[in-house]
């Protein structure tokens, strides 16, 4: 069964930065969409980044140029490095995957999900 755990969060002044690490285990997939979502108390979920097993990424519009998506194929593992937070960006942070590597894009359904990574930002 397909494992993701995330680990990295925490609480942050704003224009701070964090970042989000994310081990997959038991994939077993050659191909992926990874990805990063998040989902706070009263809001929809919202997708941040992907990335895919050719290495092409897609930002949501609310943190393209603050955060950077990144994948390390040999340890199966997903970065979030969160620059310049602001405090709408607190939330629960989810680490996703699944094989639908073409359309990726910063959605919020996939097939697999972590247990999720608070992050607090203060003003």
């Amino acid at each position: 069964q397909v494992q993701l755990a995330e680990s990295g969060g925490g609480s942050v002044q704003a224009g701070g930065s964090l970042r989000l690490s994310c081990v997959v285990s038991e994939y077993p997939y050659s191909g992926y969409c990874m990805g990063w979502y998040r989902q706070a108390p009263g809001k929809e979920r919202e997708g941040l980044a992907s990335i895919n097993s050719d290495g092409d990424t897609s930002y949501a519009d609310s943190v393209q140029g603050r955060f950077t998506i990144a994948a390390d194929n040999a340890k199966m593992t997903l970065y979030l490095q969160m620059n310049s937070l602001k405090p709408e960006d607190t939330a629960m942070y989810f680490c996703a995957i699944d094989p639908r590597q073409y359309g990726c894009g910063h959605r919020y359904n996939y097939d697999y999900r972590g247990q999720g990574t608070q992050v607090t930002v203060s003003s």
